[in-house]
């Protein structure tokens, strides 16, 4: 298994929600070493004979990962045969989104949203770090891969490092790489990336709001 260096403080920018979280500067020693202990905490729980969802289960550092994908129902996707590579925000990641984006993605009426974040995080195929070094050093420095979810990854080496760059400024670094699966390939990832979430789609049945100035127009009359 190849060990991922970890280089710099996780970054996430979620502005979906119009917020930013800024790097802990003073702290940055202190948090690379967790990440790092973290990655090999994860990756250590982890059996190659078991698929993503069953390892993800089973990792002390993603049980809010292994949380969202069964509020999203992607469970069973994910325990299928693939394969599918996928970049595991660990629980320190997600505990640096703000959490009024958490709330409104744990919010039920929301599912929808929250498997597209998921779904960000996911790449078809197996794709092992040797893979992604060879593609960044034939695109000359970077290169792209298309989601599940159907948006492009930004791939780019950082002084030996794997960093993987979202939309709307999120990103973070592989910080353990090729955890093999039955079904596939996790890389540790410490940061959440975020897609251009889609506008939620009114109920077919809403009534249109009313001008905030004016009064709402009495219903006709039933005839």
């Amino acid at each position: 298994m190849l060990r991922a260096k970890f280089f710099a403080v996780p970054l996430f920018a979620l502005t979906a929600a119009a917020m930013a979280v800024p790097a802990a500067q003073a702290r940055a020693a202190d948090e690379g070493e967790a990440t790092a202990a973290e990655a090999d905490a994860a990756a250590g729980a982890m059996q190659d004979g078991w698929n993503i969802v069953q390892n993800a289960t089973s990792s002390p550092e993603h049980k809010t990962l292994v949380q969202a994908i069964t509020a999203a129902g992607l469970a069973d996707t994910l325990s299928a045969a693939g394969p599918f590579t996928v970049f595991a925000p660990t629980d320190q990641a997600f505990s640096a989104v703000p959490p009024p984006m958490t709330a409104y993605l744990m919010d039920p009426l929301n599912k929808d949203h929250l498997a597209q974040v998921l779904k960000y995080h996911v790449v078809p195929g197996r794709i092992t770090s040797t893979d992604l070094y060879a593609k960044i050093k034939a695109g000359g420095g970077k290169t792209t891969l298309t989601t599940v979810e159907g948006e492009p990854l930004t791939f780019t080496e950082v002084q030996g490092n794997i960093k993987v760059d979202g939309t709307q400024g999120s990103s973070g670094y592989v910080t353990q790489a090729d955890v093999a699966q039955s079904n596939g390939m996790i890389h540790v990832l410490n940061g959440v990336l975020m897609p251009t979430l889609a506008a939620a789609e009114p109920a077919a049945d809403a009534a249109p709001a009313a001008p905030a100035t004016e009064a709402a127009p009495a219903a006709d009359p039933v005839n």
